[in-house]
């Protein structure tokens, strides 16, 4: 990178250690020409070649250093500046449990060269592509490449099995510390997550995401966390049953039916089927798959159904015929109920049954209202709020791709969620940027309609599959099209793009919202190998098998 500036102006590399994933606990000094940070049992250590001309450690905002230079910093929001000479620098970074160790890697590196640096870097990507499928003929390669990377690279390096939602904070969630949601452990991303990573030939990252869930995330009670710090420490304190039943599908999928994963598999099924809160029981869920709802949610009802099918299988493996009685019997009853419990037939959008997003009295035909949340409107009717998430229901194969309430349902949701080729996540959804544009922010302000969700990606991903379930193999392609559409110049896929509002930004193009997410790429690697092999392969074989001659209980009329 070259830079020209004018006579009486310097160039400052400046470094924001934030160590151990927070910014308030750095301490920084300097020792010779190197400038090293601490917050712990993390370190880091930040040189040049040729050596930094000045350094400084001081505080964000306050002494960092471009006026004023400081040897050495308390713990606090640190900032290290270094003053760069004229002609070529190199840079380096090196990080370790101990000042010590970081300086002994970053010299090492300017030993090395950014050069050899860098093709061993470059190497050590091909050696990991190599390793994978070759990317399917409908998929766009480059793009196919760069998902797989990218569920890589969120893969945490001490606590591995441990993928992150996102690398980035976007808006608000910048300044948090410790870092935001992104960059937590949720088990239903975590699932999706390893389902791409399944899906692009890299079983091992899979099979390190199931360690990681059942021996990390996992509560003694047999539930998970609604998220997690990488060591599997719980942070929010919500509780989603999805997030209970698809870890149990994972281990089905990968054919983990060993005694040890079953004694998992065994306490997560068992805390489904006595799950109580409030007098409320499973398959009603205190979160739906978006965080802010409680209720009766067609998406995690799937969840919880093809769960227990599964941890069935796995219970017959393991010898228990009890336990897997048991779960079938729930499986079977939740499914004849599920449309008697989330399918409304007076609903204002259609004449016909349609799926809500969720109920929140199993009572579909009534006009129970509740308040959206992330600045969404209050007092809402539960049958004006719609979202995709029945389809989990024909991907996991509880229902058919050709029952007649799941077709007029799409009819409702293109109707009501659709934004061009794409579509917002639920109705009156307000998780998303201002509506001119500027950042999403908490907390959110009193005027209810502030902020607005605009459309999610990842949802023509889901909607392929639903198209390939249903035998159009054509429309599932340009879904599969359509989400890479979305990505930007640098081939990472948003997990937002722009709506028409507002009207002066390019509909169909990456939002201010977390870039990449890494569940919008495993949906895109997962479309294309479900295309590949012409049928959508992360159904649960088990789940299908049972319900394909079965019908559930129709919809009132």
């Amino acid at each position: 990178m070259d830079f020209t500036a004018r006579r009486g102006y310097h160039l400052h590399a400046v470094y924001d250690p934030a160590l151990g994933n927070s910014r308030g606990g750095d301490s920084g000094r300097t020792s010779g020409d190197a400038l090293l940070a601490a917050d712990g049992d993390v370190a880091s250590a930040f040189v040049a070649a040729p050596a930094f001309r000045a350094t400084s450690s001081g505080f964000t905002g306050t002494s960092d250093g471009l006026d004023t230079h400081y040897t050495s910093a308390a713990p606090g929001y640190l900032v290290q500046t270094g003053l760069l000479g004229s002609g070529h620098s190199t840079l380096a970074l090196g990080f370790g449990p101990s000042t010590r160790a970081a300086l002994d890697g970053a010299r090492a590196g300017l030993r090395r060269g950014f050069g050899a640096t860098a093709r061993e870097y470059a190497a050590g990507w091909r050696h990991y592509l190599g390793g994978l499928h070759r990317p399917p003929a409908v998929a766009d390669r480059a793009l196919w490449q760069t998902s797989a990377m990218v569920l890589a690279a969120s893969e945490d390096k001490t606590h591995r099995g441990a993928y992150v939602a996102a690398p980035g904070s976007p808006w608000a969630f910048g300044r948090d510390d410790p870092s935001g949601p992104y960059h937590l452990v949720w088990a239903r991303d975590l699932y999706q997550i390893a389902t791409g990573l399944l899906a692009a030939g890299d079983r091992a990252g899979a099979v390190r995401a199931l360690d990681y869930l059942f021996t990390v995330q996992q509560k003694p009670d047999g539930s998970f966390p609604q998220n997690s710090r990488l060591d599997g420490t719980p942070v929010w304190g919500g509780l989603q049953l999805d997030e209970v039943g698809l870890p149990i599908v994972l281990a089905y999928q990968l054919g983990r039916t060993d005694a040890a994963t079953w004694a998992h598999v065994k306490k997560a099924a068992d805390f489904l089927i006595g799950f109580e809160q409030d007098g409320n029981r499973a398959p009603w869920s205190p979160q739906d798959r978006w965080e802010n709802q409680s209720g009766y949610s067609p998406a995690t009802i799937a969840a919880e159904i093809a769960g227990l099918v599964c941890a069935a299988t796995i219970a017959g493996e393991n010898g228990d015929a009890a336990s897997a009685t048991r779960y079938l019997t729930v499986a079977d009853q939740w499914r004849a109920s599920v449309k008697a419990w989330t399918v409304t037939t007076t609903g204002p959008y259609s004449a016909s049954p349609y799926f809500l997003r969720l109920t929140k009295d199993g009572k579909p035909d009534l006009g129970t209202t509740y308040d959206i949340g992330d600045s969404g409107p209050s007092g809402v009717d539960q049958r004006t709020v719609v979202d995709p998430g029945f389809l989990e229901l024909v991907r996991l194969g509880v229902l058919p791709a050709s029952d007649a309430d799941v077709r007029n349902s799409l009819r409702v949701v293109d109707a009501q969620l659709g934004a061009g080729p794409f579509w917002h996540r639920a109705s009156f959804d307000g998780y998303g940027e201002k509506a001119d544009g500027s950042p999403w922010d908490y907390p959110l302000p009193a005027d209810s309609l502030i902020t607005r969700g605009r459309a999610w990606p990842l949802l023509n991903g889901e909607r392929g599959e639903y198209l390939l379930a249903a035998g159009s193999h054509g429309p599932a392609r340009a879904q599969l099209r359509l989400l890479a559409s979305a990505a930007g110049p640098s081939r990472m896929l948003p997990e937002q793009v722009w709506d028409q509002y507002p009207p002066n930004l390019p509909l169909g193009t990456p939002s201010t919202s977390a870039t990449p997410l890494a569940w919008s790429h495993a949906q895109y690697l997962r479309l294309a190998a479900d295309l590949a092999a012409g049928h959508v392969t992360e159904s649960p074989t088990a789940v299908a098998a049972r319900y394909s001659q079965t019908t559930p209980s129709p919809s009132r009329s």
